[in-house]
């Protein structure tokens, strides 16, 4: 079975459509896949390795929205009670209604926004690669993007008022936030104590660790020739917050055990951190009539292609879910979900395995980078 998937792995690499890539897989009684093709940084002789640590960014999502499930079961935090209830400064952000020339025009929300509309991006609140607005907006304002870790990114207005549309987004940013409130300790603590503790996640964390740096691949770009090379691009070590949307690292080895507790609805190595009706909760839709785009197109290409999930998508709490089966690939509701620096995984309960694939480098989702993702997870289920 291997063999096939290395294959896929390292043609890829070879053909240029990634700088390198790992990829694992699991099933409900252990890993049944690892591979990697590559070196962990452009013209090194150092090879990537599924125990190399990537910048995750919105793999981060699925770990902060687990944190407060964590709490709604303690009973410290109420999903449908507004934002504000557990950060009183949400009260503040209004809806960008419009531009009069480069002056946004904002007005109140038609509702008050509620913390399951962060866990579900239908608060309202956007990110600036999907949102031509936004990028106007903090160009205005002078206001940096979400990547920046000051926390003058919370002052970004809402889109579209609260429940009205899907739109991807700050939210996770937000629900960090609340799990702060709720919990009374900082993300990072309740994400370690309720999460990568328990789950024995050693290599997951909001910062490198000293012993990281050599551990940790680049994020990659294509030069002027074509080809990759370091782009020096590095999250902000010292942020004024721990970033729920996208701050975590993690190593391919590490965050599977995440997905498998996922997978084991709950539980992993006899140890629960969700309850099995709260994880059924996150991949059934949670949406009602809205759907995740079919296409959202870029706004900031530096960062992002068009992002193209097609038609029947829905989400749930804190995963994209597929309300078909996918040919040879994944079952219908799967939870699924990635990082901008282009990691991916998936949860297939009805299959009963999971899986991810890792990168790091920009733009996001390149069709070529796109046609891996859909090659190793085809090899993958073929071998099963």
């Amino acid at each position: 079975m291997s063999s096939s998937i290395d294959k896929v792995l390292q043609d890829a690499v070879d053909a240029g459509a990634v700088p390198s890539v790992a990829a694992i897989a699991a099933d409900r009684n252990g890993v049944i896949y690892e591979g990697a093709a590559g070196p962990k940084a452009a013209g090194s002789d150092d090879p990537l390795t599924v125990d190399t640590h990537f910048r995750i960014m919105s793999m981060t999502k699925m770990v902060a929205t687990a944190a407060a499930l964590q709490q709604v079961e303690k009973g410290t935090l109420d999903l449908d009670a507004p934002i504000a209830d557990y950060c009183p400064e949400f009260a503040d952000v209004q809806v960008l209604d419009g531009w009069d020339g480069d002056t946004p025009r904002l007005r109140a929300p038609a509702s008050q926004a509620t913390v399951k509309q962060l866990v579900t991006h239908t608060s309202g609140l956007g990110y600036w690669f999907w949102s031509e607005d936004l990028v106007k907006w903090e160009a205005a304002t002078s206001t940096p993007n979400v990547l920046s870790g000051s926390n003058v990114v919370f002052t970004a207005p809402l889109l579209a008022d609260p429940g009205t549309q899907y739109i991807y987004g700050i939210n996770t940013d937000w629900l960090g936030k609340v799990v702060e409130a709720a919990s009374g300790t900082t993300l990072d603590v309740a994400i370690k104590d309720g999460i990568t503790g328990p789950l024995g996640m050693n290599e997951t964390a909001f910062a490198l660790n000293e012993g990281w740096k050599d551990s940790t691949t680049p994020v990659h770009v294509k030069g002027e020739d074509g080809k990759w090379i370091d782009s020096g691009i590095e999250l902000n070590q010292t942020p004024e917050y721990w970033a729920g949307g996208h701050g975590l690292y993690s190593t391919p080895r590490d965050y599977i055990k995440f997905q498998q507790a996922l997978l084991g609805g709950g539980e992993f190595g006899g140890v629960r951190i969700l309850q099995q009706a709260t994880v059924d909760q996150a991949f059934t839709n949670q949406i009602g009539d809205l759907d995740f785009p079919a296409a959202i197109p870029t706004a900031d290409p530096a960062s992002t292609h068009e992002f193209n999930a097609g038609p029947g998508y829905k989400w749930g709490l804190g995963l994209l879910l597929n309300t078909q089966d996918v040919p040879g690939m994944r079952r219908a509701y799967s939870g699924a979900w990635a990082g901008l620096c282009n990691t991916h995984f998936w949860v297939d309960p009805t299959t009963g395995i999971c899986g991810s694939i890792y990168s790091n480098f920009l733009p996001f989702v390149p069709p070529e980078a796109l046609e891996l993702y859909a090659n190793y997870e085809k090899a993958l289920y073929a071998s099963l």
